[in-house]
């Protein structure tokens, strides 16, 4: 048996991943509805400054999907 004891660490890994996975649930106090409203006023201060962004003149959007598939 060449393993030693890292069976026995991996399940002690495994477990502590499973306690701590119900530890970073993010509780921000806000109703769906709520969470919602943010989310959307968020997406749309992002179009509209992205909006400006080109309307400036700002054509380099960050590479954009054609350039990643180049041949």
């Amino acid at each position: 048996m060449t393993r030693g004891n890292q069976r026995d660490r991996d399940r002690e890994r495994a477990q502590a991943r499973v306690a701590n996975k119900g530890k970073n649930v993010k509780d921000d106090g806000l109703t769906p509805e709520q969470r919602r409203e943010r989310d959307a006023k968020a997406l749309q201060e992002k179009a509209a400054k992205k909006a400006a962004q080109a309307a400036a003149g700002g054509n380099n959007s960050g590479g954009g999907a054609g350039s990643k598939n180049k041949k």
